[in-house]
């Protein structure tokens, strides 16, 4: 059973995450943020990740550590989840028009974290949330989970839609990724046959 659950309490947070990687997309998200939660929807109905998010954080503050740390979370149930990361087939990539946006995203399930992120938004806020926090969640993400992770929006004008699009394109990206490969089930995908650390 690929699950996990992950607690994470900081002085700025509280956040409680469940995910099971060979789910049917079912979600139930809080986070006190609305925009958030409805990307964290997005992520899970498109991946077919079950998931489960509950955040309580500074909000009196800002977005920004709930945001960052509902992305250190989510990532670190993935990675608890994914174990060994045996029979996985390791790469993914999708391309998702969303009306006038389209976004591309690779990802590789390597355990060497690192994000190219090459989105560009024209306004400063969506809902109450400042729109360069969506880097933050990305990058938090592909740290806690071990992924390469590329997303790169190749145009849009609707800030909301490129948005999504990013959501959208990693939660197909990551589907591919985490699924199991009958060929090679038994098999680490790599030649070194162990995904982990700096190997």
């Amino acid at each position: 059973m690929r699950q996990a659950s992950i607690e994470r309490n900081t002085t700025e947070t509280r956040i409680r995450v469940a995910v099971d990687l060979d789910g049917t997309g079912r979600y139930t998200v809080a986070t006190g943020i609305g925009f958030l939660d409805h990307m964290l929807e997005q992520l899970s109905r498109h991946s077919l990740i079950d998931l489960e998010v509950k955040a309580e954080g500074d909000l009196h503050i800002d977005a920004h550590h709930t945001t960052e740390d509902s992305a250190i979370a989510i990532g670190q149930a993935v990675n608890q989840a994914l174990a060994d990361r045996k029979g996985i087939t390791r790469y993914g990539a999708a391309l998702i028009p969303m009306d006038e946006t389209l976004t591309r995203c690779a990802i590789d399930l390597s355990n060497r974290p690192y994000l190219v992120w090459k989105v560009d938004f024209s306004r400063d806020k969506l809902g109450t949330m400042d729109t360069e926090l969506f880097r933050e969640w990305f990058y938090a993400f592909a740290q806690a989970a071990g992924a390469t992770l590329h997303v790169e929006t190749l145009y849009g004008e609707n800030n909301h839609h490129i948005v999504e699009s990013c959501f959208k394109a990693l939660a197909r990206a990551l589907r591919e990724a985490i699924a199991i490969d009958p060929r090679k089930a038994d098999a680490v995908p790599s030649t070194k046959g162990t995904l982990g650390g700096s190997l």
